[in-house]
């Protein structure tokens, strides 16, 4: 049986090489399979998520079950992830059912409070050898955005940033910088200053939610700055459902086979993704 990679050696190999790993959004066995066939054809680590959306249409454990049985058939570093969760019980459940990582997202909570769940999925998780990943600053929503973020944004206080790593002992920080869940009406104002400042007090990876739609440079000047994991969601979730509608608004399609072209369509994304990030070939090395 393949062994899942954890977020925190994943993430400490694109620290040191300066690139950002894509976390990349799958809903069932089909998108898993795309996912890690892109990243295999390229050689690139894999890092599929799933939030507690798609948690419940496949099953905890069935999602664990299914990416193990996709995962076989490739041979690059594959890590299961559970992306934006706020309730630490589910969390848990997450990480006794096969995960290699989570996230505990306490932002819409107050900063003690976010602290207080936070440690106590550090303390559960890493005992059990998976990695966590915490949210400081609220990632708001573009209004295409349908399950991830939760309320108005709010940015990250570097200086608080410093105290919640430091007490929570999260392994990545998912910030807010200027980002936004969903595909972006206009170009997002990234604050990289706001980043580098957050750089300079943080000594674990960051995380850049919302990358779909984000410009190559502000990626690349994002990953200069610290980022190690864009998560890449709406993107795919658009070449899916338009290739779907498409096909089946034409008329005389089998669904089956209008489920087969989607499937198709979101494998150029991925790709492009993988090389815009740096991560193609990696898997390499």
């Amino acid at each position: 049986m393949k062994e899942f990679t954890t977020l925190k050696d994943m993430l400490a190999k694109a620290r040191r090489e300066k690139y950002a790993v894509g976390g990349f959004n799958f809903c069932n066995a089909e998108t898993a399979k795309v996912v890690l066939s892109a990243t295999d054809k390229l050689r690139s680590p894999a890092m599929l998520i799933a939030s507690s959306a798609e948690v419940q249409l496949c099953g905890m454990e069935d999602t664990v079950k299914i990416v193990r049985l996709v995962a076989e058939t490739v041979n690059v570093p594959v890590c299961l992830h559970l992306d934006h969760t706020d309730d630490v019980e589910t969390v848990c459940r997450a990480v006794d059912a096969g995960f290699s990582s989570v996230m505990i997202d306490g932002s819409r909570f107050p900063f003690e409070k976010n602290i207080e769940m936070t440690k106590a999925v550090v303390l559960y998780a890493h005992n059990k050898g998976v990695s966590v990943e915490g949210e400081l600053g609220a990632i708001g929503e573009n209004k295409d955005a349908q399950h991830e973020g939760v309320g108005p944004q709010s940015l990250t206080d570097p200086g608080m940033a410093a105290e919640f790593v430091e007490r929570t002992g999260v392994d990545a920080l998912a910030v807010s910088i200027g980002n936004a869940h969903g595909l972006y009406a206009k170009l997002p104002e990234l604050d990289f200053d706001l980043l580098k400042a957050i750089r300079d007090q943080v000594d674990i990876p960051l995380v850049l939610h919302g990358g779909s739609g984000t410009p190559l440079e502000h990626l690349q000047k994002a990953i200069s700055l610290g980022i190690c994991k864009v998560n890449v969601a709406s993107e795919i979730g658009k070449a899916f459902t338009d290739s779907y509608i498409e096909t089946m608004t034409a008329g005389g399609t089998w669904w089956v086979l209008a489920l087969q072209k989607a499937k198709e369509s979101i494998a150029p994304v991925i790709e492009r993704w993988i090389r815009n990030l740096g991560t193609e070939g990696k898997a390499n090395q």
